[in-house]
């Protein structure tokens, strides 16, 4: 079992930025790939952004490409995800989640956090 717990989330003007962390605890961080997902309200969740276990690759959705990055630091079993020049188009809840291997896809992704909102006004 992999424990998640998102925090970070808030009000933000547009523009600005917000970094998300992902605190796991239980399995070997190390051993999972890691992503962020967000979902709007009434819509199924979408990818936002992956990074391998232990190399550092990473892997994005085209909306967010150039704004946003992941990192993940294994000594300290968090994963973060650097939101610049947001848009209120980027509102929506964000999840973190983990997988045995790397995935843009919500099927492959066994463990998930309660989730954290993001609200971008004008």
């Amino acid at each position: 079992q992999v424990q998640l717990v998102e925090s970070g989330g808030g009000l933000v003007q547009a523009g600005g930025s917000l970094r998300l962390a992902c605190a796991a605890s239980g399995r070997t961080f190390s051993s999972y790939a890691m992503g962020w997902f967000r979902q709007y309200p009434g819509k199924e969740r979408e990818f936002v952004a992956a990074i391998t276990r232990r190399d550092g690759g990473t892997y994005y959705a085209n909306s967010v490409k150039g704004r946003f990055t992941i990192s993940r630091d294994n000594a300290k079993n968090t994963v973060y995800l650097q939101m610049n020049s947001l848009k209120p188009e980027d509102t929506a809840v964000y999840y973190c989640a983990a997988s045995s291997r790397i995935a843009s896809v919500l099927r492959e992704y066994e463990y998930w956090g309660q989730g954290t909102q993001v609200t971008v006004s004008t």
